[in-house]
Formats: C-alpha cells, structure tokens, sequence
C-alpha cells in the first residue's frame, strides 16, 4: 500500500519540531497524527502539555502549538504494508521538504524523533540535503510511542519525553 501523510502543524512560533516516520492505518483513515488508540504520543502530550487523547483532536494541537511544538513526518510518502515503521520500504520512501519547513520555521531549536526509524529516515534521507545551518539543529531520538515498541513502559518513555522536550 502506498500511504501519503499530512501536512505539517506548526506556526511561525514553532521551536520543537516532532518528526515520526509515516502516520499509520487508523491515523489515515482518521487524517490525525497519532490517532491508534494504543499509541502512547497523545497520553504523553496530556502529562506534559495538557493536550491529552481526552481533548478533542483540534484542542490538542492546538495546544502543542501553544507550547511551541510542531508535528509532522519525514516521509511525504511510501510504501507500507500495514502500519509497521519496519514495513516501509526504502526505496518508496519520498521525504517532506524538511529543508524548506526549517528555513521557514527559524526558531526550531530541537528536532524530536518519535522513534528509532523516523531518525534512521531522517540521517539517510534529510540530513545530507540540509545546508550546514540547519545541519547544526540539535536532535533526540525519543522512544516509540507506537504500541509496537511494548518493551518499554509507559512511564519511562513519559520521562525520556518529558526529559528532551523540557531541556
């Protein structure tokens, strides 16, 4: 299947841009990032930010924009069976236009990755293509909030997000 993301939420205010690899099945089908009921983002933005899975979806980015968090992905678009990051084949793999969304958006001063793959896509496939400046943006890759990634709890992947996205 060949999956398309959305467009990116942010606002000129944005200094912590959120980048996962690719939304899954149900957040397509429901056209929200982070929408799998089992998928932890939303309950981690509730304890850091107030913009729980208890809000209504405009409510919550809302919120994150408030705090100066952007959201979007690295890919446009790919091939994926399923909802797996490990599923997305490589070579399908169509990155957004980071480089673009960074010099349009000057105050990012950390890039988060929700998980291992979206930073692997982001070193192989981005970061060649970035002009030295934005090269320089500091990055950390957070745990999965995928309910994929079930080998950590709940509660330390809320402190390693709570821990990044505070410095």
């Amino acid at each position: 299947m060949h999956a398309r993301g959305f467009p990116p939420i942010a606002d000129a205010h944005a200094r912590i841009l959120i980048l996962g690899s690719l939304p899954g099945q149900v957040s397509l089908r429901q056209r929200q990032y982070y929408a799998q009921p089992h998928n932890a983002f939303w309950r981690i933005m509730g304890a850091l930010f107030g913009a729980g899975p208890e809000l209504p979806y405009p409510e919550r980015t809302q919120r994150l924009l408030g705090h100066g968090i952007a959201l979007w992905d690295v890919c446009a678009a790919a091939q994926r069976p399923g909802s797996l990051d490990a599923a997305i084949v490589h070579a399908s793999v169509v990155p957004n236009d980071l480089a673009a969304f960074l010099a349009s958006h000057p105050h990012i001063a950390l890039i988060g990755f929700n998980g291992g793959k979206a930073a692997e896509l982001y070193r192989h496939l981005v970061l060649p293509g970035l002009p030295q400046t934005l090269r320089a943006i500091p990055c950390a890759t957070l745990p999965s909030t995928s309910p994929a990634h079930a080998a950590m709890p709940f509660e330390e992947k809320r402190a390693r997000w709570a821990a990044a996205l505070r410095a």
